[in-house]
């Protein structure tokens, strides 16, 4: 039964990665680096005072895009651990994920040129270990991982970066139970 399930999700992230392709170049647009590799620590809090912690890399796979509307932006792939925990309830419960997710990140206008920011938005492909913790019930153990971020560039040659971001989690209604959880986070990024 789970496998029927999982077979759209599957479909859906193959089609995803064969339509954006993978290209290893380095880039800088509209003044923000792009340096080919990043990694990021993140601290998340959020919904029914869930709190959260990523991990996550950014291997030396990106793409530059200038389309209609949006101009110029790039691509990138990213791949994260998750940890979730829960306080505050009788017993405190953790519980361990996975995502990937492509992101876009498009250059916005900065008020210092030295502190570059861009936007990020991201739709990828979530595994959560537990469906049921905390009293939440998340119907399924994969999600949609929906991301929307602010990033600015730090320090002299702009390898450092800090992110707010809104990440949603949610089985996009293949389970009757979709409650969904929602995260507030701080990300530093380090890119070389």
């Amino acid at each position: 039964m789970r496998t029927s399930k999982l077979t759209p999700l599957l479909l859906a992230s193959a089609l995803t990665l064969t339509s954006i392709g993978f290209y290893a170049t380095a880039s800088t647009f509209s003044g923000f680096n792009m340096s080919p590799r990043a990694a990021s620590v993140e601290y998340m809090t959020g919904t029914g005072d869930m709190h959260g912690l990523r991990l996550a890399y950014r291997p030396n796979t990106f793409h530059t895009v200038d389309w209609p509307l949006i101009g110029q932006a790039t691509i990138e792939w990213e791949g994260s651990l998750n940890l979730y925990d829960i306080h505050g309830s009788a017993r405190n419960e953790a519980t361990f994920g996975a995502s990937i997710s492509p992101i876009l990140i498009k250059s916005i206008p900065s008020f210092s040129k030295d502190y570059p920011l861009a936007i990020e938005f991201g739709i990828g492909l979530a595994y959560v270990h537990e469906q049921k913790f905390g009293g939440v019930d998340i119907g399924s153990d994969y999600q949609f991982e929906d991301r929307l971020g602010l990033v600015m560039q730090l320090g002299p040659n702009n390898q450092s970066e800090v992110a707010l971001r809104y990440i949603h989690y949610s089985n996009g209604g293949f389970n009757t139970k979709n409650p969904g959880l929602d995260f507030a986070s701080l990300a530093y990024i380090h890119r070389f």
